[in-house]
């Protein structure tokens, strides 16, 4: 019979392990505060931009279109982004922050920091750097640029 290793030897099953568990609180935060985790990454893209045409969000995001269309009216039926004309081009669009919205973020942001903190708080300054490295080092190898590559 040949030799199977075992699933706690693999880099890949721990860093599951630790992402499902960092994601998974994270998630529930938000849903306290009434957005999933794909809607605070769309707000929080937002909040560092007066407007965007939905187009460049997909792109920066690295998603579709019609996905962006559908967190976009999520979020304006919550009163959280407003859709705007584009000065640009009169047939297109752009997505902004409601005041409501802009007044969310800084809260939600709190509750990632809160989160990153309280997984992450376990390792030392020098240590969470050197992950934060190797992570990066792992992605740019793989051309990994967004979490839905």
């Amino acid at each position: 019979m040949p030799s199977v290793s075992d699933l706690d030897s693999h880099l890949g099953y721990w860093l599951r392990m630790v992402s499902n568990a960092v994601s998974q609180r994270f998630a529930r935060a938000m849903e306290a505060e009434g957005v999933t985790v794909a809607e605070w990454v769309v707000l929080r893209m937002l909040f560092d931009v007066d407007g965007i045409a939905p187009s460049m969000l997909a792109e920066r995001m690295g998603m579709t279109r019609g996905a962006i269309s559908k967190l976009a009216e999520r979020l304006i039926d919550k009163g959280l982004v407003a859709r705007a004309p584009n000065p640009d081009d009169k047939r297109a669009h752009t997505l902004a922050l409601t005041g409501q919205g802009r007044a969310l973020v800084p809260r939600l942001a709190v509750l990632a920091d809160d989160n990153d903190a309280s997984f992450f708080g376990a390792l030392r300054a020098e240590e969470r750097r050197a992950l934060r490295r190797l992570l990066e080092k792992i992605a740019a190898a793989h051309d990994v640029k967004t979490p839905t590559d």
